[in-house]
């Protein structure tokens, strides 16, 4: 890993909590995620299951959590399945934990290698009645390919068929939504290098500029400031480009005279950001994209207010509704006749701003979080409203990432990255 030590008091910490959700003499079980081939002998750069990192800040494969707080035997009440480790490993792998190292990273003691796995759980299932296990249910969630904590539940099930089972999620998903203070600095820290690689580009940027280029402005920040590289799929888009919302071919030319939209944002330690910038190829804002881009930098600003404790996510999308109705309305771009005939299942302007504009951040760049519940102090959530004209080549989504407070406005994560039009052209024409 490229980040630097996280202390183990955030993981002990997390255990706690969710510990104090848990029901009596029961336990929980959390697995790594596999490696994924590609083919032959490839495979893709490993990513750690977040849930497992959350609880003891492993971040390597073939790792399991058990938390037993209840369990007879103090010392398993916390333990850690590692593989085994040795020299060999290290010359063709690298470093791996071992069980000194596993301690200082998670704060827990002790540390079975996997090869004990089956003999240890058999003895911890002879004492414990429930079982938490993990299964992913974001409400963004697809998954087609099984995970190693799908595998995992098969096989225990089957083994093991009398034991009441549980979900972690409905725990998992109150903890992760509200960050601990070591976390938002983590984020802030992802929002930071975010900010490098987009000062970076604004130097960079003139016309001919490819969109991968672009791209590879930003990994280069951002590996050079320890992130391991983008949180999510970088979306670049130039001209008519900027108008889909999920473009990822970054593959065209920035012409002058062109808008280029950038939503990007490295992660930390795998901790996200989430940045939306626009930008003009040539350096100037053309009076209408000053027009359009004004108008979805309003509707942010607005829209971040209302990120309070209390407020519903639903009700807080009608609220935001509103705010871009009334600049779709002094823009021309839809009339009053279009609001006063609208479905209210697609409101009038979903034409130009289809998508919704927050969601919660963290481990995940679409982070765990109950969206019926009320916001909390804690939570991270983006702000990114957008007005898309695809018959002008012109789409301009802003973004931002928000913490609830305990009271007044939240705190903007990404406030040192530039947004206003003035700075933006004088950083690049300086």
């Amino acid at each position: 890993m490229k980040y630097l030590p996280i202390d183990s008091q955030l993981f002990i910490k997390n255990r706690n909590k969710f510990v104090e959700k848990m029901e009596p003499n029961s336990m929980a079980i959390f697995n790594s995620n596999d490696i994924y081939p590609i083919s032959a002998d490839s495979t893709l750069p490993f990513a750690q299951q977040r849930d497992i990192f959350y609880l003891s800040g492993v971040d390597q494969e073939e790792s399991v959590l058990v938390i037993f707080p209840d369990c007879p035997k103090k010392e398993n009440r916390e333990v850690l399945f590692l593989r085994e480790t040795n020299d060999h490993i290290a010359v063709w792998e690298g470093e791996k934990l071992d069980k000194e190292k596993a301690l200082t990273t998670s704060g827990i003691s002790k540390v079975y290698w996997l090869q004990d796995l089956e003999k240890v759980l058999f003895e911890l299932m002879t004492q414990a009645e429930t079982v938490y296990v993990n299964t992913n249910e974001h409400y963004r969630a697809s998954v087609e390919t099984e995970t190693r904590d799908a595998r995992f539940i098969k096989w225990l099930k089957g083994k093991y068929p009398a034991h009441t089972y549980k979900r972690c999620q409905p725990i998992m998903q109150r903890l992760r939504s509200v960050k601990e203070p070591l976390e938002i600095e983590m984020i802030q820290k992802a929002c930071d290098i975010t900010e490098k690689g987009f000062r970076r580009v604004l130097d960079f940027m003139k016309p001919g500029v490819m969109e991968y280029e672009i791209e590879a402005e930003y990994i280069h920040e951002f590996i050079r400031n320890r992130s391991a590289g983008f949180a999510y799929s970088p979306i670049i888009g130039s001209g008519y480009n900027a108008c889909v919302l999920h473009y990822v071919e970054n593959n065209q030319e920035c012409k002058e005279g062109d808008m280029v939209l950038m939503d990007v944002g490295a992660e930390y330690a795998n901790y996200a950001s989430d940045m939306t910038r626009c930008i003009p190829v040539s350096g100037k804002f053309t009076e209408r994209q000053k027009e359009v881009y004004n108008a979805v930098l309003r509707v942010k600003n607005d829209a971040a207010k209302l990120l309070v404790p209390g407020t519903i996510w639903a009700d807080y999308h009608v609220e935001v509704g509103k705010l871009m109705t009334k600049e779709l309305l002094n823009l021309g771009l839809i009339s009053q006749d279009d609001v006063d005939n609208e479905d209210p299942d697609w409101p009038a302007y979903k034409k130009y701003f289809m998508h919704g504009t927050s969601h919660h951040m963290g481990l995940d760049t679409h982070d765990y979080g109950i969206l019926t519940e009320p916001m909390e102090p804690g939570m991270v959530f983006t702000v990114e409203p957008g007005i898309y004209i695809p018959d002008e080549n012109l789409g301009i989504r802003l973004e931002d990432d928000y913490v609830i407070q305990e009271s007044g406005e939240p705190l903007n994560l990404m406030a040192n990255i530039p947004i206003e039009i003035e700075d933006i052209e004088k950083l690049m024409n300086g």
